[in-house]
């Protein structure tokens, strides 16, 4: 149900919004800094750079690594789609 419900939604303010109710500013915030802890993998960037640029904890830099790198593929897909992450 809540893949589907996430793919009913039509735009940004719709995202957010259901976003919003269904986590936490904080789980919201943790989210928000996988996907760029990924995208900064994704450009070479070593664990110090992206610890410094982003403050994640190391420990949440080497999950995200383990996931974009061997996990499904779905940070890749998801930031294959997303303008200016190349």
């Amino acid at each position: 149900m809540l893949i589907q419900a996430v793919l009913a939604l039509r735009t940004e303010e719709e995202c957010r919004a259901f976003l919003e109710d269904l986590m936490t500013g904080k789980e919201i915030q943790d989210c928000a800094q996988r996907l760029l802890v990924a995208s900064l993998l994704r450009k070479g960037m070593v664990y110090s750079q992206i610890a410094n640029a982003t403050g994640a904890s190391s420990a949440t830099i080497s999950r995200v690594n383990r996931c974009y790198t061997y996990g499904t593929g779905g940070y890749q897909t998801a930031l294959d789609r997303l303008p200016g992450t190349d």
